[in-house]
């Protein structure tokens, strides 16, 4: 299943490996770290223009990437919570 992170870019639910929230996490300076060095090597992903409220961290054939959504982290989560519903 896949997982509509924003504009035209979904991923499937099994690469994803974390979602959350920008306001909450960019508190914390390894948080910060973590996104500065993402985007130094090249793996983040903005599918918005608008303000972002999340980000999402994949891992697709060992290659990670980061996507930064204008969607919230409950919103995603809650997309993540229907489609491992539906998987069951």
């Amino acid at each position: 299943m896949f997982i509509h992170l924003g504009q035209d870019t979904v991923v499937r639910s099994k690469d994803v490996i974390g979602i959350f929230d920008m306001d909450n996490t960019t508190v914390s300076k390894n948080s910060r770290d973590f996104l500065a060095k993402a985007e130094k090597r090249g793996e983040v992903i903005n599918v918005s223009y608008e303000l972002p409220k999340s980000f999402i961290i994949t891992s697709e054939n060992k290659k990670n990437r980061v996507y930064i959504s204008q969607i919230s982290s409950s919103t995603l989560q809650k997309r993540s919570d229907f489609i491992l519903k539906i998987d069951l």
